[in-house]
């Protein structure tokens, strides 16, 4: 004679309770879409509609103001831009801008980062000091370096000082050779604050276990930066790194507030040549296509950038 042993199944939930956590789940779900939603909207309208309305602005002769409607014209637009000498100019001042102030700003922002990071007395009010420059206007900050960098400004006057009136300066800003480097200061003195911020929470996830642990074994100094801080950095550096290289190319308050593209094109970039093209020439067709082609141009290299600093193995 076999007993055979079954295992006892377990009840179901009552009806009432299978409907009760129906409800739960519905009532989270409206919760969420209500709290999202204006985020979504928002995203729709200024930028999902804008994207949209470029890619098929970029194919018509469409003007700002015109009685005529647009109409297509094919790939006319993109044949013009690419045989456009401003527009080469104008590629080539923003990846000169990208080159610098990518690698500066964001070395400057961990030096920082690493110095705020340190134990020491008065940390909080340097990292305050730091971040100022982050949480005031960028056409507030343009226009205060702009009064700095006039012929008469405070910069030619410092400079007068310490060098007992050998040597007078430049007008910064109309003269072609250091016009951008002179937007490139600013604009490193302006954001470094904010990557100096990331950095820092980045290097507070690296646990201090691993910093103990070296040290017994006798690390210390770059030994330490470069077995344990950098490489616990490797998801906030891709950050940063695309970060400022995304920003660096739409360069364009600086521009607008402190030069107009001058002096003789050498700080007009692709962003800025757009908004030109588009509302002051009113040819909104062709910088359409000028947006469109510089999209593409970002977006290849934000996505080589992140292939080559995505973590391996």
């Amino acid at each position: 004679m076999s007993i055979t042993l079954t295992r006892a199944q377990p009840a179901a939930p009552p009806r009432d309770m299978r409907s009760s956590q129906r409800r739960a789940r519905a009532t989270e779900s409206l919760v969420g879409i209500v709290m999202t939603s204006p985020a979504l909207v928002l995203l729709i309208v200024f930028f999902v509609v804008p994207v949209l309305l470029m890619f098929g602005l970029a194919f018509t002769n469409a003007r700002l103001i015109s009685p005529r409607p647009p109409e297509m014209v094919g790939f006319e637009n993109f044949v013009t831009l690419f045989g456009d000498p401003l527009f080469w100019a104008s590629l080539r001042n923003t990846a000169y801008f990208a080159v610098v102030v990518v690698p500066v700003q964001a070395g400057l922002a961990l030096i920082l980062a690493l110095l705020v990071n340190a134990k020491v007395r008065g940390r909080n009010f340097f990292r305050t000091v730091y971040f100022v420059p982050v949480v005031t206007s960028m056409v507030v900050v343009s226009l205060l370096w702009r009064f700095l960098y006039e012929p008469d400004g405070l910069l030619n006057q410092a400079i007068r000082t310490v060098s007992f009136g050998a040597w007078e300066g430049t007008d910064w800003l109309n003269n072609p050779t250091t016009a951008m480097p002179a937007i490139m200061v600013m604009s490193i003195w302006q954001a470094v604050g904010f990557h100096m911020v990331i950095w820092l929470a980045g290097l507070q996830t690296i646990p201090g276990e691993l910093y103990e642990a070296a040290a017994m074994d006798g690390a210390s100094g770059w030994k330490l930066f470069r077995h344990i801080t950098w490489p616990g950095l490797l998801a906030t550096r891709t950050f940063i790194l695309i970060t400022i290289t995304i920003a660096s190319f739409s360069l364009f308050t600086q521009i607008s507030v402190m030069t107009q593209g001058g002096p003789l094109d050498r700080t007009t970039t692709v962003v800025y040549m757009a908004v030109r093209t588009g509302y002051e020439q009113q040819a909104t067709g062709y910088a359409a296509a000028v947006s469109l082609v510089f999209f593409v141009i970002v977006l290849c290299i934000s996505l080589v950038q992140r292939f080559l600093t995505r973590e391996r193995g």
